[in-house]
Order: C-alpha cells, then sequence, then structure tokens
C-alpha cells in the first residue's frame, strides 16, 4: 500500500484547509485510515481516524484538541481520504501524516498503523 499526502500549506489562524491522501490497494475499503501530525522534537500524536463500521457506515474519532475543528472522510471508490481543517490554531502546525492498516477498527496509536504516507507541512501564522 502506498500512501500519497497533499493539500498541506500556509494559512492563518482561523482559515480552514483540506487534506487529502491517495492510497492504493484492492481492498482499501476495509482499511484502517487515519491522521497523524508532528512536529520536530515531538513524537507523532493521533489526529483523526476513521475505520468501516457496516455498509456504509464508518467509525470516526478525533484527538480532543481537534473535535469539533477537524473532519475526517473518505472516499472509497477514488481510494482517498480526507482531513477537513477549520478554524486552525497555531498549535495545529505540524507535518501531517496519512496511515493505513490492513484491518478494522479505530486506533490513535502509531504502532497500529502498517502503513505511512510521506507527510504534508501545514503552517498556521497569526
Amino acid at each position: 500500500v502506498q500512501l500519497q499526502a497533499s493539500g498541506g500549506g500556509l494559512v492563518q489562524a482561523g482559515d480552514s484547509l483540506r487534506l487529502s491522501c491517495a492510497a492504493s490497494g484492492r481492498t482499501f475499503s476495509n482499511y484502517r485510515m487515519g491522521w497523524f501530525r508532528q512536529v520536530p522534537g515531538k513524537e507523532r500524536e493521533f489526529v483523526a481516524a476513521i475505520s468501516w463500521k457496516d455498509g456504509m457506515s464508518y467509525y470516526a474519532d478525533y484527538a480532543d484538541s481537534v473535535r469539533g475543528r477537524f473532519s475526517i472522510s473518505r472516499d472509497n471508490a477514488k481510494k482517498s481520504v480526507h482531513l477537513q481543517m477549520n478554524s486552525l490554531k497555531l498549535a495545529d502546525t505540524a507535518v501531517y501524516y496519512c496511515a493505513a492498516a490492513d484491518m478494522a477498527g479505530l486506533s490513535t496509536r502509531v504502532g497500529e498503523y502498517q502503513y505511512w504516507g510521506q507527510g504534508t507541512l501545514v503552517t498556521v501564522s497569526s
């Protein structure tokens, strides 16, 4: 599985940004997908995750720091996952990574994702 993240950039506090992640793989709809972020000198941290529930329903989970501002979604036909980020704060500045696991269920743990994209930089200025 290969992941390609895009959509990062420089924005001002309060602005919105949408990250996208394109994935390869034949069974994308079954993959657990997640977004993490990392700033220099700190560990990679969980942002959001989405996993298949049943039918066309999915579970989603968010870090407390982004809950209510960020929204994760997926398009299985296009094998892509998106992170809509609203009301961005200076603290959201980081490199954002798309991650995937060939298993169901949600996870906030870095070690429970098998595949990682290259990262896309989001910089929020005042």
